[in-house]
C-alpha cells in the first residue's frame, strides 16, 4: 500500500514539474522569437556607417543614427544624475530609517510610481519643464527618464541594503562609529554590488522609452550636444522611421531596433554578473 501510494507521489511530482517547465519555455518563445525576427530584419542594415553617419534626407538611401546613438547615452547620462542618487539616498532613508508609517507611504508610492505610464510622466514634465524653458531639451527628456528610475533604484537599494547583515551594523556602532558612518562605511558598502545592480537594471529599464522622449527631448536630424535643445535617440528615431512610408527608413529602423535591443541586453548581462559576484562574496 506504501509502495503504490509513494508512486502516485512520484508520478505527480513528475507531472506537475513537467507543467512547470512547459510553462517556461512557453514563456520564453516570444522572447527568442521577437529577438530572432529583430536580428533576422536588422542585421543587414548594421554596418560602420550605420554608427558614424547622420540620417539622409527622404529619397537619399544609406545613412546611419550616429546622432542618436550619442544623444541616447547623453539622455541616460542626465537620467542616472537625476534618478540615481534620489534613488539611492531614498532607498538608504527606507533601509535604514523607514521602519515607520512614513517610510510604507514612500514604499507605496514608489511603487505606484512604477505603474505610472511613462506618457503620463512625459506630460508631466512637458509642464514642468518644456512649458518654462519655451522649448524642448535634452534636460528635460533626461527629467522624465530619471524619474522613471527613481522608484526602481530606491527599492532595489533598500532591498539589497536589508541583506547586510545587523552583526555588521552592531559590530560599527560598538566601535564608536556614528550611525551616518557605519551606513556610508559599512552598510552601503556592503551592499554596493546590489546598488549597482538595480541602478543598471533602472537605466535598460528605461532606455528603450519613447513615449516620454515625445513630449521632453523631441528628436533633431543633426548633431546636436546642447543640453537645452532637442535631442535625438534612438527610441524615438526608431519610431518616427517605423510609421514612415520608405522602405529604407524601415530598414534603417530595424537596425537601430537591433543596437537598441543589444545594448539593453549588455547592460542586463553586465547587472547579472554583478548580482552573481555579490551573492559570491556573500558565500
Amino acid at each position: 500500500m506504501e509502495t503504490n501510494w509513494y508512486r502516485l507521489r512520484k508520478i505527480q511530482s513528475g507531472v506537475i514539474m513537467a507543467l512547470t517547465a512547459s510553462c517556461a519555455l512557453i514563456a520564453l518563445v516570444p522572447l527568442f522569437w521577437i529577438l530572432y525576427f529583430v536580428v533576422r530584419q536588422g542585421i543587414t542594415a548594421v554596418d560602420l556607417s550605420f554608427f558614424t553617419n547622420l540620417p539622409k534626407p527622404v529619397g537619399e538611401s544609406g545613412g546611419g543614427m550616429a546622432n542618436a546613438i550619442v544623444g541616447t547615452l547623453i539622455l541616460l547620462g542626465i537620467a542616472g544624475l537625476v534618478g540615481g542618487p534620489l534613488g539611492i539616498i531614498g532607498g538608504i532613508y527606507l533601509s535604514e530609517y523607514g521602519k515607520n508609517r512614513i517610510g510604507d507611504g514612500i514604499r507605496f508610492a514608489a511603487d505606484v510610481l512604477v505603474g505610472v505610464p511613462s506618457i503620463v510622466i512625459g506630460i508631466f514634465v512637458y509642464a514642468l519643464f518644456v512649458i518654462p524653458m519655451k522649448g524642448f531639451s535634452a534636460i528635460a527628456g533626461g527629467v522624465a527618464l530619471g524619474i522613471m528610475m527613481i522608484p526602481i533604484v530606491m527599492r532595489t537599494t533598500e532591498e539589497s541594503l536589508k541583506m547586510v547583515p545587523d552583526s555588521l551594523r552592531e559590530g560599527s556602532l560598538a566601535l564608536g562609529a556614528t550611525k551616518w558612518q557605519t551606513i556610508v562605511k559599512v552598510v552601503l558598502s556592503g551592499g554596493k554590488a546590489g546598488v549597482i545592480t538595480g541602478f543598471l537594471l533602472a537605466l535598460s529599464r528605461v532606455a528603450g522609452e519613447t513615449a516620454p522622449l515625445l513630449f521632453t527631448a523631441l528628436n533633431n536630424q543633426y548633431w546636436s550636444a546642447k543640453l537645452d535643445q532637442p535631442i535625438a535617440s534612438l527610441p524615438v528615431q526608431i519610431y518616427t522611421y517605423a510609421i514612415s512610408p520608405y522602405d529604407d527608413w524601415h530598414r534603417q529602423a530595424w537596425a537601430g531596433a537591433l543596437v537598441l535591443i543589444a545594448s539593453v541586453l549588455a547592460v542586463n548581462i553586465l547587472a547579472r554578473v554583478v548580482s552573481r559576484d555579490a551573492h559570491g562574496r556573500v558565500k
